[in-house]
């Protein structure tokens, strides 16, 4: 499972990575760059759709498209969550290399994952519809609510392909493989695209297509990828024995995997919480009147989603370096590591920043995502007020992104949630009283400027008291090298690989 020292050639970049060797920031680099192209890539299924949607479909369909965008991702982040917890336990196995450890952690995530699709499969499309109320898009929104339905209800209904990805995925880069999943993803994203292409262009199916095309092209990506690990790593080829999961074994996956799972819809409750005041914004006497702050907000929200892209995924190889180095014992790693990658995060958060206010010149983002017709000096104007006020902040995002993953992989799951809690109270608390304050009574489409940055700042505010909670295991375990939490669970991994 480990590469040689020198690799060479094309299959070198193949090899999975020893994350427990090397100058640690460029094993970071090495590793985390595959997952930053990967990450950007996975944008591209949610640009590609926005942007073919966006250029053919009316306003409003655009609007329901826009508006599902949080509800989608309560379910779809709590699976990509679910699946990077599950893998610290891998990750920790290779680093010890307790092979056998490796493939019952595979069968127990496959057991797992398979149980997960059910259930969120049936809770979604259960909950479909009051959530769509939840953010003010009722049947009496006509053509918003009837696109923002039948895209929902689509990908609902593909929740297991896209959960089987991200843990066929999440499994690769925990054994040190990044590479991987991102040839697969381009394979899926070319045909996303494609598809994209036929079933709306061609086919005429509307957002019915686009979302046809994104769950298509997951689940063959899904399969393939499975296929290929399999006939790549022989040694993951699971036998009976391997199925002997324990209780232990679910325990261990669970209290590592649902805490951040529950971490990242928590993130996107409070999103959908804001989302409703924006709704406001284009409502007058309880009756939506524009969608000037929707078009806007879903706009901006895409650039600030690619834009965020690299921190996220260079906060995720954390994750596995952590945990290979957690199952090496090699302490002093982590803390060093850690540090390092805590500057190459404020670079990328720099350029992340520079890149995405340089795509406000001219408003060149509002011509990827909108036709023309859809772009007006209001909807400009919502959406550059909230790209303002996130970039203005982006190191505290950055932050998130790098602390959560290294307690993660250390094992610290419980902080995670703690994060998301605190985050969904901030934003909360935020956007649901502050823009009232400002104009001193409800929200509408006749509020003053003022009341739309009050509504923006519940990110800042979010991510700043996730910070605090998150920085708690980062200094007192990471930087100060304190492990001994482990100490039992330690010796349980070891008795296991002696057996």
């Amino acid at each position: 499972m480990k590469n040689s020292t020198a690799p060479r050639g094309l299959s070198a970049l193949f090899q999975p990575i020893d994350l427990t060797e090397g100058a640690c920031w460029k094993t970071i680099l090495r590793f985390s760059f595959p997952i930053i192209l990967s990450y950007l890539l996975q944008q591209v299924y949610s640009i590609s759709d926005a942007a073919i949607v966006g250029q053919t479909l009316s306003a409003e369909e655009v609007a329901g498209v826009n508006d599902i965008a949080p509800i989608v991702n309560i379910f779809l982040q709590f699976a990509f969550g679910v699946s990077a917890g599950f893998c610290v336990i891998t990750s920790c196995n290779v680093g010890s290399h307790n092979q056998p450890g490796v493939r019952r952690s595979l069968a127990t995530q496959i057991v797992l994952s398979s149980v997960l699709t059910v259930l969120l499969t049936g809770l979604a499309l259960l909950l479909l519809n009051p959530m769509l109320a939840w953010i003010n898009v009722a049947k009496d929104s006509g053509a918003v609510y009837t696109a923002a339905f039948t895209y929902c209800a689509i990908i609902f209904a593909g929740i297991g392909a896209q959960l089987f990805y991200n843990f066929i995925c999440s499994f690769l880069r925990a054994m040190g493989d990044s590479v991987t999943p991102l040839v697969f993803l381009l394979f899926s994203t070319i045909l996303n695209v494609g598809l994209d292409l036929l079933f709306i262009l061609s086919f005429h199916w509307g957002v019915a297509g686009a979302a046809i095309a994104t769950v298509l092209a997951q689940l063959i990506s899904t399969v393939g990828c499975f296929l290929y690990a399999f006939s790549k790593y022989p040694e993951l080829q699971l036998h009976r024995p391997d199925f002997a999961i324990t209780k232990n074994d679910i325990t261990q996956h669970i209290v590592q995997g649902v805490p951040l799972g529950l971490q990242f819809s928590v993130l996107s409750i409070g999103i959908i919480t804001m989302q409703s005041v924006i709704v406001q914004f284009d409502m007058e006497a309880g009756r939506i009147v524009s969608s000037a702050a929707q078009t806007g907000f879903g706009a901006a929200n895409r650039l600030h989603m690619l834009t965020m892209t690299p921190l996220n995924a260079f906060g995720t190889a954390m994750t596995s370096f952590t945990a290979q180095n957690l199952g090496a014992s090699k302490f002093d790693r982590i803390r060093r590591g850690s540090l390092q990658a805590a500057l190459i995060m404020a670079i990328l958060c720099a350029l992340s920043m520079a890149i995405g206010l340089l795509m406000t010149i001219d408003n060149a983002y509002f011509h990827i995502f909108l036709s023309a017709d859809k772009i007006t000096p209001e909807t400009i104007r919502y959406g550059n007020t909230f790209l303002y006020v996130d970039y203005a902040t982006y190191l505290m995002l950055g932050g998130i992104f790098l602390m959560r993953n290294c307690d993660q992989g250390i094992g610290k799951a419980s902080y995670a949630l703690i994060a998301g809690a605190a985050e969904l109270v901030a934003r909360i608390v935020v956007s649901t009283y502050l823009p009232a304050a400002i104009v001193g009574g409800a929200v509408s489409a006749s509020a003053s400027p003022l009341a739309f940055y009050g509504l923006c700042a519940a990110d800042p505010a979010a991510w700043l008291v996730a910070d605090i909670a998150l920085s708690i295991p980062f200094v007192k375990n990471i930087l100060r090298q304190d492990y001994r939490y482990l100490y039992g669970e330690r010796h349980h991994h070891k008795a296991e690989k002696d057996s």
